[in-house]
């Protein structure tokens, strides 16, 4: 089975209910072939779209990139300073 995973924090950690998923990944897709696949499962993370970046394998990526089975995926909120 090919998949990748998926990581939650913060407040898309309680939007979604867990800290992580794992996502199908049959074939390379692109970002919003991912976020289709994730509102899917997590309606409330669609609130939070707008400001959240993704990350692949602890790098951020661009709107262009492709996810690929085995690929780590973190979906990053904005982070308050203070």
């Amino acid at each position: 089975r090919t998949s990748m995973r998926v990581l939650f924090f913060a407040q898309l950690k309680d939007a979604t209910g867990c800290a992580s998923v794992e996502v199908p990944a049959p074939t390379p897709i692109g970002t919003e072939q991912l976020w289709a696949e994730l509102l899917k499962q997590f309606p409330a993370l669609e609130t939070h779209r707008r400001t959240v970046r993704l990350a692949k394998n602890s790098e951020y990526v661009s709107a262009d990139t492709q996810f690929a089975d085995g690929d780590e995926v973190a979906l990053i909120p904005p982070v308050s300073g203070g």
